[in-house]
């Protein structure tokens, strides 16, 4: 019996291919296959949503959006918490799910599950903490009274990397701000989509609050809900490519734009850094999802006297990862999400040897079953590769040698994005003045791991709009409405 006929519960794929979730209720239609990257071989089929079949979601976001509209805060806030307490009570299964149809390893897998389901504990308190403000005018003609509403319907567009985590972190905060959703997934990974809906409407989500579609025709389907003029909000996660795509379709009804685009992250070391430290780090900021993370540290920049002993400590520990199928346990790098991102990880490695660039380890695609690609560290690899450049989205560590603080800096923001940064030293000071020299949204200072749903998740130029998470997030789904009052 194979691996996949044994499972059972949230975790089977064959269970959420029942269609797509509209108005509370499962539709067929079409088909998508779903791949086990680790292997190759179909998971499961789901519903593939026509331009019609979209419509039928607003339909149903709108007809549910008063009454979910009109609901207490606490009433949603209560809803939110039991989702959070349904995933946590199914984390395994959904982590096995994640394993399956991402290819995630289960420890990552485990981590996402407990990460995403925090967004809707931390929302579920914001629900209740909604914002409001009471002042007299400068002139003392009347008094101002700011409310928060809803801003309406809200389109939620996911990537494959977080199934789990980039959905709650925007439904959290649309359903706790009152708004309705329609929520389409990666059709790489839509499974844990569909659980979370199951596991929604369990927790109480009303008929049409949440809707979920997966579709093979991602640019007309979201075209015709962004001219829906019922439709206010985009939030999207995504490549910067297709986030500018979008921009320009909302702009045609003038639709709100939330946009978590693409990342180049720095992770700079300094020669007084701890060596065991930053060395944890850069295994966290680089191996989380084995590198297919936005945050990922993309572009390793070691000062001369640690580099050395830097390069030799990364070698030694990826080299040491074991690869495999994510819902193996011993797996600790699992395969990448296609043979296409296969392809372009080894475009850019075989790029950067060809300019001078040397493999201290790995370097070339396994032959293995799946789309499977080695932990690799690239020394001497010269600024002007394209590995510099572009985002890498794999388990590929490329190691830059610096000398002053200043051509660290200069280094770190010659990019086009700027949504995290990762600095290593134990002069607080200069963490701190670095940090602020530094072109982006987020860093972190001697961590490897900066995401939290207590804190502001969103990055500076081509890295996106707005922010996710935070006591800030929760606005992004609401309007400003300003009262002028004399009494």
């Amino acid at each position: 019996m194979t691996f996949h006929a044994q499972i059972n519960g949230y975790a089977n794929p064959a269970r959420h291919a029942e269609g797509l979730y509209i108005g509370g209720t499962w539709r067929k239609g079409g088909g998508i296959a779903v791949m086990d990257p680790s292997t190759g071989e179909k998971l499961a089929e789901v519903a593939d949503a026509s331009v019609e079949d979209a419509m039928h979601a607003v339909d149903a976001a709108h007809a549910a959006a008063a009454a979910w509209r009109a609901t207490p805060a606490r009433q949603r806030s209560e809803i939110l918490r039991r989702w959070f307490q349904l995933m946590t009570q199914h984390a395994e299964e959904l982590a096995t799910l994640i394993a399956l149809e991402n290819g995630k390893a289960l420890p990552d897998a485990r981590g996402e599950v407990a990460y995403a389901a925090e967004f809707f504990r931390w929302y579920a308190e914001e629900a209740t903490r909604i914002p409001g403000e009471y002042r007299h005018t400068p002139s003392g003609s009347h008094h101002i009274i700011v409310d928060h509403e809803p801003i309406g319907i809200a389109v939620l567009i996911t990537p494959w990397n977080f199934p789990a985590a980039m959905a709650t972190r925007k439904i959290g905060p649309a359903l706790a701000a009152g708004c309705t959703v329609i929520l389409k997934p990666a059709s790489e990974t839509p499974l844990t989509a569909y659980a979370m809906a199951r596991l929604g409407e369990e927790a109480g989500v009303p008929a049409g609050v949440v809707n979920v579609l997966t579709t093979s025709n991602p640019g007309a389907v979201t075209n015709a809900m962004l001219a829906d003029p019922r439709v206010r909000k985009l939030s999207f996660t995504g490549s910067t490519g297709v986030g500018r795509t979008l921009l320009a379709e909302a702009s045609k009804s003038v639709v709100s734009c939330s946009m978590e685009l693409g990342g180049n992250a720095p992770f700079i070391v300094f020669d007084d850094a701890d060596l065991e430290a930053a060395l944890d780090g850069a295994m966290i900021a680089k191996m989380r999802n084995a590198g297919e993370a936005c945050t990922a540290a993309n572009r390793f920049y070691v000062q001369a006297g640690i580099h050395d002993a830097f390069v030799a400590g990364l070698t030694a520990r990826m080299a040491a990862l074991a690869i495999g199928p994510g819902y193996d346990p011993a797996t600790q790098c699992g395969p990448m999400i296609t043979t296409n991102a296969v392809r372009k990880i080894d475009r850019l490695v075989t790029d950067a040897i060809a300019s001078g660039a040397r493999a201290t380890t790995g370097g070339k695609p396994l032959s293995e079953n799946g789309y499977f690609y080695p932990p690799t560290v690239l020394e001497n690899v010269p600024a002007d590769a394209a590995i510099a450049r572009e985002e890498i989205f794999g388990p590929v560590a490329p190691v830059y040698k610096f000398v002053t603080e200043d051509e660290a800096v200069k280094l770190a923001n010659d990019t086009e994005y700027g949504l995290a940064a990762y600095v290593y030293t134990q002069d607080l000071k200069r963490a701190m003045k670095v940090g602020k020299r530094l072109e982006t949204g987020m860093l972190g200072i001697n961590r490897g791991l900066m995401s939290d749903p207590a804190a502001p998740f969103g990055g500076v130029k081509q890295s996106g709009l707005g922010r996710e998470g935070g006591v800030t997030g929760i606005l992004e789904f609401m309007e400003a409405k300003y009262y002028a009052v004399d009494y």
